[in-house]
């Protein structure tokens, strides 16, 4: 027997006593399958993080047992070159799937999908290299994309241009030093072998999240022919929709941060050096990733080189108007709508986990009013996902799940980011609509006066607190200096700046009546310590 075990390729080789202990073990050759990948390139993904590994990693992982993949994935790290060196090379690549069931069965995987990890630094001349022939490979048929809505954004939260980014617009594909830069300056490689055919799919949470990155692609490209650092005809090969593709997505799968109980129960197995970590940049990584049973991923199939066979593990390949519904019936009304309503209150009332926050009352009852009477009445059903049996889904099974260790800390980073979109597109139906009327929402300003509330930095027992990292935290949060629970205050005169900022909210709040509604909701939530339960059980 043995006692204890490495999540390595040595390691692995005990199979039988990981199967014992409930482990699924890869049965593909995974030496042959790294073989043909160094050679034919077929998928590579950018963004090394829990999501990929707990979602794209595993479908590719589902191809290859089921032989329907010869090859398998590659993945790039281009923000946070640590969870390449700290957990990914340490365990060959491997990682623990933990699926946490709402029965409470946990089911435990070896990922072993992801046969070569990069670091996305044009710095390293050997990564960048190696980098530069994937994308040279005629077998290239998609680079995906996880690196966060804010990734694709080349303006800083006063929209001002990146300094990296304007370093690398100036200078051109040579040593780029921006994320999407460097990728930009792989594209460009793939142009110079040929104008290579390639789908670049981001999978990104965010509203036609294709769109974001083709933008970014295109301003590089349109400032390298404009200063001569790239041919002129690769702003056409960007262009060019039967050789480069921006397909959108919808993504929906929980992946919280490492859980100690997960921890626990993986070295109650005796597996070594499973110990999580915070890296530099502030990023939580460990050798496995908790994750949720449900999942979606729903894909424009627009491929102008082929695609792998990922219909047979469940992603739906649709046309781009079907994304579309798809995603705004989740982005905009039936999940993260109230995911961020969570957040919010959450941090405000000191809960750690959302789940805890379902048998709040008061709480259980904001986040049914904005999923069901405020938001699916703007829903367009999409046809492949029924918008109310997707709520009932996430109510009831999805946010309650107690095995779930997910936290408003983690849902509530870049919420400023959220808003227009999670919020403000429903307003703008409601604002659009002559069945609809904007003053029948109550939830939706309840959500936005929290906000501001938690913008103070001060929960309800009035115990200061730390924000999640937000881009515009510190030009909002002087703007509420001021405030102080139980003191008088001139509420409208500190909330209208915020209020009427339609690039956060979707539209200006002050020029309707949703923005008096915030205003007074936010003076109630500040009139003392408990306030804010006050108001949730009153509205």
């Amino acid at each position: 027997m043995v006692t204890n075990m490495r999540l390595d390729k040595t390691g692995l080789q005990e199979r039988e006593a990981w199967e014992a202990l409930g482990y699924h073990v890869p049965s593909y050759d995974r030496e042959q399958l790294t073989e043909n990948t160094k050679k034919n390139p077929e998928w590579i993904h950018f963004g090394a993080g829990n999501i990929f590994r707990a979602y794209q990693a595993n479908l590719m992982q589902q191809l290859m047992e089921e032989g329907k993949s010869d090859t398998g994935l590659i993945v790039a790290e281009g923000f946070d070159y640590e969870i390449i060196e700290k957990m990914y090379r340490p365990h060959d690549d491997y990682s623990i799937l933990v699926t946490l069931k709402g029965n409470g069965e946990v089911e435990k995987t070896v990922i072993g999908s992801i046969v070569e990890s990069l670091i996305l630094d044009s710095e390293n001349d050997e990564e960048f290299s190696r980098l530069k022939e994937i994308f040279a490979a005629p077998s290239l048929k998609m680079a995906s994309f996880t690196i966060t809505e804010k990734g694709y954004s080349l303006v800083d939260g006063k929209g001002d241009t990146l300094p990296a980014v304007a370093r690398d617009l100036e200078n051109g594909p040579a040593k780029p030093e921006s994320y999407l830069g460097k990728v930009c300056a792989l594209v460009y490689e793939r142009y110079l072998k040929g104008q290579l055919a390639l789908a670049l799919v981001s999978m990104d949470n965010c509203s036609h999240n294709g769109d974001k990155l083709k933008a970014a692609v295109t301003a590089f490209a349109e400032a390298w022919v404009k200063a001569g650092t790239a041919e002129a005809a690769f702003l056409e090969y960007v262009n060019d929709t039967s050789k480069l593709t921006f397909p959108w997505s919808m993504i929906d799968k929980i992946t919280p941060r490492p859980d100690p109980k997960v921890e626990a129960i993986l070295e109650a197995d005796n597996i070594e050096g499973l110990e999580k970590a915070v890296t530099s940049k502030n990023t939580w990584v460990a050798p496995f990733v908790n994750a949720e049973e449900c999942q979606y991923l729903v894909i424009e199939d627009a491929f102008p080189n082929g695609r792998p066979a990922l219909e047979e593990t469940g992603v739906m390949f649709t046309a781009r108007e079907t994304v579309d519904k798809v995603e705004k019936m989740k982005v905009c009304t039936c999940l993260n709508p109230l995911h961020t309503t969570l957040a919010v209150f959450g941090c405000l009332l000191g809960y750690e986990l959302i789940s805890e926050e379902m048998k709040n009352p008061a709480l259980k009852k904001l986040v049914e009013r904005i999923g069901y009477q405020e938001g699916l009445p703007v829903v367009v059903n999409p046809g492949i996902l029924e918008p109310k049996q997707f709520i009932d889904e996430v109510l009831q099974m999805r946010i309650p799940n107690p095995f779930m260790p997910d936290t408003p800390q983690r849902i509530a980073t870049d919420t400023s980011q959220k808003l227009s979109i999670r919020f403000g597109e429903t307003i703008k139906a409601y604002m659009a609509s002559e069945d609809l009327d904007v003053n029948t929402l109550e939830g939706i300003p309840m959500v936005f006066a929290g906000w501001l509330r938690y913008l103070m930095g001060v929960d309800d027992n009035g115990k200061a607190f730390t924000p999640s990292p937000d881009p515009l935290l510190e030009t909002l949060t002087p703007m509420l200096a001021d405030v102080k629970l139980g003191e008088p205050c001139d509420v409208k005169a500190v909330a209208a700046p915020i209020l009427k900022r339609a690039d956060i909210f979707g539209v200006d709040l002050t020029q309707n009546v949703l923005g008096e509604k915030v205003t007074a909701l936010f003076g109630e939530m500040i009139e003392g310590v408990g306030a804010v339960a006050k108001v949730l059980e009153r509205v």
